[in-house]
């Protein structure tokens, strides 16, 4: 049973550190607060070593005062499990309980999340600790959500230790059925002599003379996942225990720089999806980032979500670490409200004077009140007030891009035929064009179910199983359109080589056989018969049924076709054998989903982002200017922006840098830009 959250509309705040100020600051928080129309925040995330300052006796005076004062201001608490920071005494009487990395390394503990996650001393001092928090504030009424941990294995994904490789060995008897002959050949360790005969031979992929095994390094990287999805599913049942009908959540990374967790797995486990979100400060598109996140978390989700941290200006770890431009707080933040955020939350309130986030902005940052980011907050409560109604609507997609852990994994490894691919880069290049569009997305597992889609696109899915493969393939064969990138279905689940010719599990519904690869070097590209290029890869291919779309028109394959299309069943499938440049992938997306029938949201002009929640009654079209003049868009008759509640009647105008949210009692569809 999935527990919702009580807070009404699109709840908004962040994180709240009053342990950090001395009390008397905390009554202008409250009024501040209120001021910003803040209606919920995190606290106790760090506060371990307050809350238990030796082992087994505990001070939750601190606490106490901090629920009662949020509880008697309307204000709700997301109230933590503070187990992401045990405090130093912990570690003085559990060494062992430190991370060790791979290189052998024994770390110390002075930051947050310096600990083995599969140390039973840790496990049973963090369970220890969640239980207290539930028994004495399971009935508190300020709590209204427990907030478990913060952002599992941001810094300690892995940890190379013996008691890390005991637990290892554990994950993989049960993957493999307590059978080491299993497990030889599914890591194929006939190669280079590494078959085990005994279960206790098995280490962690440590540095070894040459390059490790494939299949074990990406076990382990399943291990690791596993591993602390366990700690989350350990403190989740205590919270239970003692609050069954309070939800509860963890903060999911999804973005660009994280990559260690299996969130289609985590997913299920939680009552509530949240996600934190930061900018790429070198990204000067970063809102295509943002866009994608969402539409990945809302995936996850299969509905509404929380946006649990993002920030209000600058980051302090970043190489350069930019401020954020005008207006752009209101975008970034409204943007992921429209792709399925029923809460808008930063990290942190108040922004902190010491410590190792001091330049990290905030909500309240360093200047006070008298500051630009502080004016912006109290206008994004404001616009959140607004937008109430919104909450529990839904996205809806008629394009999925698979999206795959596993996979991302495998093609990652060493002693790939190019070092240059990365899993996001190359589904991000598929995605951007329909960002652009106005297209509603939906990412997808390979075995999800695929019959609400009319175009499914597979970008990067080196790695696929015998059941995904299927589904995909079955996908095209009952009418629907499907495309693929290269280097896809390559390997199974085990990372072995499909034979037989590449692209191995999709070769048959592609129409194509290849019999050698030839990636491109770094700043190498190849001409194109449609007058693009092509960067990163490209691949002898022999047609076996399909059409040549375009081919190579330059290089060692010159003529050879370098993107085709097979009707496959009742559908079609397309196969991109290189990469095109931007313009030419645009062009040619553009191709493929008008060919499915897919249309955009609404046709707006360039640089203004269209996107829409659809509730029971209505539909919500947010549109988010991310240009420097007004633009004018459609809309209905009876359509009423909400963030101003003036009718908008046929056509609205959004400012520069600015938003609008239309409330349209219908679904209208046709509509063209009217600017």
């Amino acid at each position: 049973m999935k527990r919702e959250l009580s807070v009404p509309g699109i709840a908004y705040g962040g994180d709240y550190n009053p342990e950090q100020w001395p009390e008397e600051v905390w009554a202008e928080d409250m009024r501040l607060m209120r001021e910003a129309g803040v209606t919920m925040v995190s606290v106790g995330i760090f506060s371990w070593a307050l809350l238990e300052p030796k082992e087994g006796a505990y001070d939750f005076s601190l606490l106490d005062r901090v629920l009662d004062l949020l509880h008697s201001h309307g204000i709700a608490a997301d109230l933590a499990t503070p187990t992401a920071a045990p405090p130093a005494w912990f570690f003085k009487a559990h060494p062992e309980a430190l991370p060790v990395d791979k290189d052998g390394r024994g770390l110390s503990y002075g930051s947050r999340q310096t600990f083995c996650p599969s140390s039973p001393a840790y496990r049973q001092a963090a369970l220890r600790m969640a239980g207290e928090i539930a028994r004495r504030y399971a009935g508190h009424p300020a709590v209204a959500m427990w907030h478990v941990h913060n952002e599992y294995g941001c810094h300690n994904a892995e940890c190379h230790c013996d008691e890390s490789a005991a637990a290892f060995r554990r994950w993989l008897r049960r993957r493999y059925a307590d059978d080491l002959g299993a497990l030889n050949d599914a890591w194929g360790t006939r190669f280079w002599s590494q078959w085990y005969y005994d279960w206790d031979e098995i280490l962690p992929p440590r540095p070894t003379g040459a390059v490790p095994n494939p299949t074990h390094q990406l076990d382990w990287r399943r291990f690791c996942s596993d591993e602390l999805l366990s700690l989350y599913e350990a403190e989740r049942a205590v919270l239970l225990k003692a609050a069954p009908d309070i939800p509860a959540t963890t903060n999911f990374m999804a973005m660009y720089n994280f990559d260690a967790l299996d969130y289609w797995r985590w997913a299920p486990k939680l009552d509530i999806v949240s996600n934190d979100h930061y900018l790429q400060s070198a990204d000067p598109e970063s809102q295509i980032d943002l866009a994608l996140s969402g539409d990945l978390v809302r995936s996850l989700a299969g509905g509404p979500w929380l946006l649990m941290e993002h920030s209000t200006g600058a980051v302090n770890w970043q190489p350069v670490n930019r401020a954020k431009s005008p207006g752009e707080l209101r975008r970034n933040a409204l943007a992921h409200v429209a792709r399925g955020a029923d809460g808008i939350a930063y990290f942190q309130w108040r922004a902190a004077r010491a410590g190792a986030e001091q330049w990290h902005s905030a909500m309240l940052p360093h200047a006070g009140t008298d500051s630009q980011i502080w004016r912006d907050v109290v206008r994004l409560g404001a616009d959140l007030r607004a937008l109430a109604e919104v909450r529990g609507s839904v996205g809806t997609a008629e394009v999925a891009i698979v999206w795959d852990w596993s996979s991302r994994w495998a093609m990652e490894l060493p002693s790939q035929p190019s070092g240059e691919l990365r899993f996001q880069d190359l589904v991000r290049a598929w995605y951007e064009p329909l960002w652009r569009a106005g297209v509603a997305v939906d990412f997808v597992r390979p075995d999800a179910d695929l019959s609400a889609y009319r175009l499914v696109l597979a970008p990067s899915l080196y790695l696929v199983d015998d059941e995904g493969a299927a589904n995909l393939t079955g996908f095209a064969e009952r009418g629907g359109t499907l495309a693929v990138g290269f280097h896809s279905g390559a390997v199974d689940e085990n990372c072995h080589v499909r034979l037989g010719g590449y692209p191995g599990a999709f070769r048959e519904a592609l129409g194509v056989r290849t019999d050698e690869l030839f990636p491109l070097l770094p700043g190498e590209s190849v001409g194109l018969s449609d007058g693009g290029t092509g960067t990163l890869w490209s691949e002898r291919v022999r047609l076996t049924g399909a059409e040549p779309v375009t081919s190579y028109t330059s290089g060692p394959l010159r003529g050879v076709p370098a993107v085709t299309r097979n009707a496959h069943g009742t559908g079609v499938a397309w196969y991109l054998a290189t990469l095109p440049d931007p313009q030419t992938l645009a062009a040619l997306v553009d191709r493929i989903r008008a060919e499915a029938g897919v249309e955009p949201v609404r046709g707006t002009p360039e640089g203004v982002e269209a996107v829409l929640r659809r509730g029971p009654e209505a539909d919500y079209l947010f549109l988010i200017n991310h240009t420097d003049r007004p633009a004018h868009v459609a809309v209905a008759a009876d359509a009423t922006e909400l963030l101003t509640g003036r009718p908008v009647p046929g056509a609205v105008s959004v400012a520069a840098g600015e938003t609008a949210v239309v409330r349209e009692p219908r679904r209208v569809a046709g509509w063209e830009d009217i600017s």
